[in-house]
């Protein structure tokens, strides 16, 4: 879901906490509302805490299977979120970061043609293709590291377990298009535009 060398590879000091691993979770995550996360972007928009960034590292993808569930498991932390029952014409992303386990997740079919185009590259023995994002702009908040875990239901219907100092990364064009992206595949992927104001980066 174009790179900008400058924004991606001399970040700012206030942002280097975007490399750290997240600290381990000894506590059983809460169970929040999508209407509570998005209240929780909104306050730190206020703060300004939130960032911009752009989603520029091509991924592969494949025509996901109807019915077909995607766990999202990040190398190192385990699952991290599980994907609804795949309808007609989503898709199945990978990234290619090494460094996460390549991990997966499954994408609807409209916000997938909107987020990535094809390139010319040869289509795998699995049908694995290669897509590059559009760069759409979105906005970022870094999960303070003394913020309970917790989990929350997308709007699109996975479910996603949020630790501290994930990403969170929210649609300028509809609030509730909201995603926790882990640390390290946030690292690997995104380009920073905008950083948050001073460097901010504490959440309720």
């Amino acid at each position: 879901m174009v790179m900008f060398p400058s924004a991606s590879k001399a970040l700012p000091g206030a942002l280097l906490f975007l490399m750290l691993p997240a600290l381990a979770v000894s506590q059983a995550p809460a169970q929040r509302t999508l209407e509570e996360v998005v209240a929780l972007m909104a306050g730190a928009k206020a703060k300004g805490q939130v960032g911009t960034a752009r989603k520029t590292k091509s991924v592969d993808a494949r025509e996901a299977h109807p019915g077909e569930v995607v766990v999202t498991a990040i190398k190192g932390e385990g699952t991290a979120s599980q994907s609804r029952p795949a309808r007609h014409g989503d898709w199945v992303v990978r990234n290619r970061c090494p460094e996460t386990g390549n991990e997966q997740y499954l994408v609807a079919g409209i916000s997938f043609n909107e987020r990535y185009r094809q390139t010319g590259a040869p289509i795998s023995a699995h049908g694995w293709r290669e897509y590059r994002p559009v760069g759409t702009l979105v906005q970022f908040l870094v999960v303070s590291l003394d913020t309970p875990p917790f989990r929350f239901v997308t709007d699109a219907g996975d479910t996603m377990l949020v630790k501290p100092g994930d990403t969170l990364v929210q649609s300028p064009k509809d609030e509730k298009e909201l995603v926790r992206v882990a640390t390290p595949s946030f690292a690997c992927t995104y380009d920073v535009v905008t950083p948050p104001a001073g460097g901010q980066r504490t959440t309720p």
